[in-house]
């Protein structure tokens, strides 16, 4: 069974190299485990949105609540699917300081990322558009 689960964290180590590090090691993770997702990074937030196997996905979940280099970790939305949307990328990476804020303001009250401030559907509608126009990097 397939579920997708949409998590924010806040960055312990806003660092490039931090954030990259977390990125190579998902994309080394996830394709053995058939994890799939997409994640964003802005102002010391994650956005990150996982799919997979149910077991699988819980259980990344659970490692990540436990990272060091994640605090205050809150679920969003957890649902089960019928199909990916983020089949595509084993870990896809959003530059968000390339995004045109009217998409951003389209979703939240402020022209910034915060997860924390809206529901897990607005959260997760705005990673589809990212991901529709395009502003998704790291297909793999």
């Amino acid at each position: 069974m397939l579920v997708r689960l949409l998590y924010a964290s806040r960055a312990v180590d806003p660092s490039a190299d931090s954030i990259e590090s977390i990125l190579t090691q998902s994309r080394q993770y996830n394709p053995t485990c058939g994890i799939t997702g997409i994640l964003c990074y802005g102002g010391g937030i994650f956005l990150q949105a996982i799919e997979g196997g149910r077991n699988a996905v819980s259980e990344l979940y659970g490692h990540i609540q436990k990272d060091a280099r994640h605090k205050d970790v809150v679920l969003l939305h957890y649902e089960e699917i019928f199909e990916r949307r983020f089949g595509g990328w084993t870990m896809g990476q959003v530059n968000m300081s390339k995004i045109n804020t009217s998409i951003l303001l389209k979703y939240a009250e402020k022209p910034e990322l915060d997860p924390y401030a809206v529901s897990g559907k607005v959260s997760l509608a705005l990673l589809e558009e990212l991901m529709a126009t395009a502003s998704i990097i790291g297909r793999v």
